[in-house]
């Protein structure tokens, strides 16, 4: 529970943190900000999905790969 609230607490000052930083920023010289950019929570998540995608990957490769020589019998 504690965890959630800290969660809810960084969302909602990361969505601040953004828009004082693209209040502030110069359209021509950088990107727009996102709140995911200040959240250390979004951050981690994003690190946990990288790994996942890249395990998915490479069993779709593996599983895809097998089936190229058996395709109609060959």
């Amino acid at each position: 529970m504690a965890e959630a609230r800290g969660r809810d607490n960084w969302a909602h000052t990361s969505a601040v943190l953004a828009l004082v930083a693209n209040v502030n920023r110069d359209p021509k010289k950088t990107r727009a900000y996102k709140p995911a950019d200040f959240d250390p929570y979004a951050q981690h998540d994003r690190r946990l999905r990288t790994v996942a995608d890249k395990e998915s990957l490479a069993i779709l490769r593996e599983a895809l790969e097998g089936r190229k020589g058996n395709e109609h019998g060959r």
